[in-house]
Parts: C-alpha cells; sequence; structure tokens
C-alpha cells in the first residue's frame, strides 16, 4: 500500500480525535474501520498523539518548518551569486534562463540526493548541481519538532 495514501487519511481521521474536548478522563475505545481503496481493503485507525508520526527513511515534501539555509533566504541568494560561475558555452551561445534542482535535505542538514528537475543547456545544469552539492548543510525541516528529511526545490536563474 502507497504510504503518500495512507498517511492523508490516517491523518483526515485522527484530526477529529485530537481536537475533541470533552470531560471524560476515560479513553474512548479506538475506532478501527476497514476502508476498500481500489482492489485492496485497508484497516484504518486514527493517529495518537503520541506516536511518532512517521518512518525515518520517508521524505517530506513540506512540513511544519521548512529546512531553511544557515542566514535564511538572503544569505542562500548571496551563496548562489559568489560561487556560481556563468560557463563559457552558455555566455558563447547567450543561453539565459532557470534551472530547477531538487534535493533532499536530511535530518541533519545534509544536503543529498541533488538532481535537476529542468535544466539548461551550456553547462548550465551541471554548474548548477555543482554548487548545490557544495552548499553547507541546512538547518533540517521539522515535523512536531522532530528534524526529518525533506525534498526541497531550488530555482537558479541565469542572466547574462
Amino acid at each position: 500500500m502507497n504510504l503518500r495514501l495512507v498517511l492523508p487519511l490516517v491523518t483526515f481521521l485522527a484530526t477529529p480525535a485530537l481536537f475533541a474536548q470533552g470531560g471524560t478522563t476515560t479513553p474512548e475505545p479506538v475506532r478501527v474501520e476497514e476502508r476498500v481503496v481500489g482492489d485492496e481493503t485497508i484497516t484504518v485507525e486514527p493517529m495518537r498523539a503520541d506516536e511518532p508520526v512517521h518512518d525515518v527513511n520517508v521524505v517530506f515534501t513540506v512540513v511544519e518548518e521548512m529546512p531553511e539555509f544557515p542566514g535564511g533566504q538572503e544569505a542562500l541568494m548571496k551563496y548562489l551569486s559568489s560561487r556560481i560561475e556563468y560557463p563559457e558555452e552558455a555566455m558563447q551561445e547567450n543561453i539565459e534562463g532557470i534551472v530547477f534542482i531538487s534535493f533532499i535535505v536530511e535530518q541533519d542538514g545534509r544536503i543529498s540526493n541533488v538532481k535537476s528537475l529542468r535544466g539548461l543547456g551550456g553547462g548550465l545544469t551541471e554548474e548548477a548541481i555543482r554548487v548545490v552539492k557544495g552548499m553547507p548543510n541546512w538547518l533540517p525541516g521539522k515535523q512536531r519538532g522532530a528534524p526529518v528529511r525533506v525534498q526541497y526545490n531550488l530555482p537558479i536563474r541565469f542572466k547574462l
């Protein structure tokens, strides 16, 4: 079963229980439901507030606290502009545009799995990947206060 399909469903089912107000101190029984998803029947249980949210290998795309370059967005722009060297081939062919780079900010802030989502010719894609791979560790993203792996997409503009 695809975790990306189950997690939102479980979260949706757990949300009312997290915000419920009641005067009783006895816990309510856990509602277990059977759902049919495609050809499969799955068992859905509400998530408890004290349970871990995720498997450590899961890569999030959106979290409560997104990862951040040390010093913030302005520092990231300064870093990119100081490190990028416009390739000679791209200059000769007057190639300009935006390269979209995707990478994962790991739980310890390291950058991994750097790849191009949309590149340009003339060596611009390779230059963007080189600069991103050389970035210092980021402040990791957090979900429920715990550091998690987060996929980050970064557009890098090349202009002559």
